[in-house]
């Protein structure tokens, strides 16, 4: 056999081992196809309906529900408080996982259990619990019911666990060897985090940052009690969609709901590219 015949059977030989790769069993394409049928069901079509929704209406009609002041000032503070509570979750509840998978303390398990407590909780028994700590018959003095700091600690007490639960695992996975190998070839402790930890944690904090933001802006039991829904002040966008539903206002609704998902997607990518470039780092 030739050079060139070598080369090309060289060549030959990934691309068929690629195409195996991704072929399909008779078997696996019918369990693709169910997952299709049942994601479209439960996902795209109703998506589909609330864009068509939107459409129906007109571009006009989207543009001034948008823009109208009641609507655009929920809008702004249900997109602010949500990526505060985001960012603030990527640094606490990293902290939080690092703790759990680290360090051994008394009262790790009650902790470990507190944690889901949001996750089990009904959004408006979360809302009565923090407004019988934080409302005008607080117990500890901290009054901030109808205000923008109790839509804050409402979004906060809910998206909590989304960082502490997608980091844990990856810290559980990660050998402290690594960190060990770092610090005996002269990085720092902040180099180690930085050049280290940081890569292989970029991707489960980006993903408990991206479903921490979508449970914030679509909150609406927790902070319903508390924040007062006061307008121009602290009315969130889902409250000003319910509104739009009783007055038979769809298209006004759809519009609201459209936006959201847009910004929820936006989100969502930026997160995945950001990951993605620190983990490649």
């Amino acid at each position: 056999m030739t050079d060139q015949s070598l080369t090309q059977a060289r060549r030959r030989g990934p691309r068929r081992r690629a195409r195996a790769a991704t072929a399909l069993t008779p078997a696996a394409g019918v369990g693709l196809g169910l997952a299709l049928i049942w994601f479209s069901i439960l996902v795209l079509l109703p998506l589909s309906a609330v864009v068509i929704t939107t459409t129906e209406g007109g571009w006009e009609t989207f543009v001034e529900t948008v823009t109208q002041p009641q609507t655009w000032a929920a809008i702004k503070l249900t997109v602010g408080e949500a990526l505060l509570v985001t960012l603030t979750n990527v640094v606490f509840g990293t902290l939080i996982a690092w703790v759990l998978v680290r360090d051994r303390f008394w009262g790790k398990r009650v902790l470990e259990v507190v944690i889901d407590i949001p996750f089990a909780l009904p959004t408006i028994v979360a809302g009565l619990v923090l407004l019988s700590l934080y409302g005008p018959n607080s117990p500890i003095g901290v009054d901030v019911a109808n205000t923008r700091i109790a839509v804050f600690l409402a979004l906060l007490f809910v998206t909590t666990p989304f960082v502490v639960r997608t980091v844990q695992p990856v810290l559980l996975e990660l050998d402290p060897e690594t960190e060990q190998a770092a610090a005996s070839l002269g990085a720092s402790r902040l180099t180690t985090f930085r050049r280290v930890l940081i890569p292989a944690l970029a991707p489960a904090i980006t993903a408990g940052a991206a479903l921490s933001f979508a449970r914030a802006i679509s909150e609406y039991g927790s902070l319903v009690l508390l924040s007062g829904n006061l307008p121009m002040r602290t009315e969130v966008t889902s409250v000003r969609i319910l509104t739009y539903i009783e007055n038979g206002n769809m298209a006004a609704a759809a519009s609201v709901a459209s936006l959201l998902l847009l910004v929820a997607l936006f989100v969502i990518v930026a997160l995945d590219v950001i990951a993605r470039r620190v983990a490649r780092r």
